[in-house]
């Protein structure tokens, strides 16, 4: 018997200094978010209208990536110019939250996805650095007032750094006390971290030994989930067997979808997902775009709102 409180999310970017550095489009030219800017890219009254779109589709669970959209009080030098207020912010998050949704921050401290962090994304690891990760966290955690909180760290990889102006990567044991520090610092808050599942994959011992059953991972997986598997064929064979791994093993899960690759791909995954993953770790299921909400990439939005009805009416006939 599947959850009656099942999470239908999406994440949205309000923050998405993530990426490339400012001036450094290598690689993302055709994306909505080539590169990082010193001014807060969103649009509100769109923002505002694709969220009351989202309600009316059935999401009941946001995830915004806060990044530098915040008007930090303790590192306001990271914010962008135009940053939301405290209060600002938190008049948004209650205007969200009136409509119905969860609302889940994210701060991504993956060193592939933290060019948000400014100059501190090159002090990683350090006393600076942790004292800035808690300074952040607290900040956004009494600005949201969360019951869960996304940390990111996904594809900290050289591969992934590759059009970056540096490319940072921790390993092993440093991987694993950042990684520690990060989660305290969430659950010192009252909230529940959240991570992409990532190094599972890459680590998979490591992780059976030391993470969390606290931690709610979040799998993604972009593509078919049978037949063709397409070039890297073996490695998303690993992927999708993840899911049923993760939830043998005592983990919680909100699996990732998205209209990036596959305009079907949620609905696919939601079947996928209700027939190996065990209902009482199966947490719900998560959409993406990896595109701001901007007038000239709305089609990719309402691409993702079809695929999520599409999502719910297999989840609806199978439960």
């Amino acid at each position: 018997m599947q959850k009656d409180n099942f999470m239908w999310a999406h994440l949205l970017h309000l923050g998405s200094n993530m990426w490339n550095e400012v001036g450094n489009t290598r690689g993302r030219e055709h994306r909505s978010t080539p590169c990082a800017s010193q001014v807060l890219r969103f649009d509100r009254p769109l923002w505002e209208a694709h969220t009351l779109e989202l309600k009316e589709a059935g999401v009941n669970t946001l995830i915004i990536d806060v990044a530098e959209s915040l008007l930090y009080r303790s590192h306001p030098e990271i914010s962008a110019k135009g940053a939301l207020t405290h209060e600002e912010m938190s008049a948004e998050v209650e205007r969200l939250k009136a409509l119905g949704f969860e609302v889940i921050p994210k701060l991504n401290f993956s060193t592939a996805h933290d060019i948000w962090l400014g100059e501190y994304s090159r002090m990683i690891s350090t006393s600076v650095y942790y004292n800035v990760c808690r300074d952040l966290i607290e900040e956004v955690c009494a600005v949201f007032k969360p019951k869960h909180f996304h940390l990111g760290m996904d594809e900290e990889t050289l591969k992934n750094q590759r059009n970056q102006q540096i490319a940072i990567i921790r390993q092993h044991e440093l991987w694993w006390h950042d990684f520690y520090y990060l989660v305290e610092c969430v659950e010192r808050c009252g909230a529940r971290a959240w991570i992409w599942a990532d190094y599972f994959w890459a680590y998979p011992e490591e992780c059976i030994e030391k993470m969390p059953k606290s931690v709610v991972m979040c799998g993604w997986y972009y593509w078919k989930c049978q037949g063709d598997f397409g070039e890297k064929t073996e490695f998303r064979r690993q992927m999708l067997a993840s899911f049923e791994k993760l939830s043998a093993l005592g983990y919680d899960q909100v699996p990732t979808a998205s209209v990036w690759a596959e305009l079907d791909n949620m609905p696919e995954l939601t079947k996928y997902c209700m027939e190996n993953i065990a209902p009482e770790h199966f947490l719900g299921m998560m959409q993406t775009t990896w595109e701001r909400i901007d007038k000239d990439w709305m089609h990719v939005h309402e691409n993702a709102i079809q695929a999520i009805k599409a999502s719910q009416e297999i989840y609806n006939s199978l439960k």
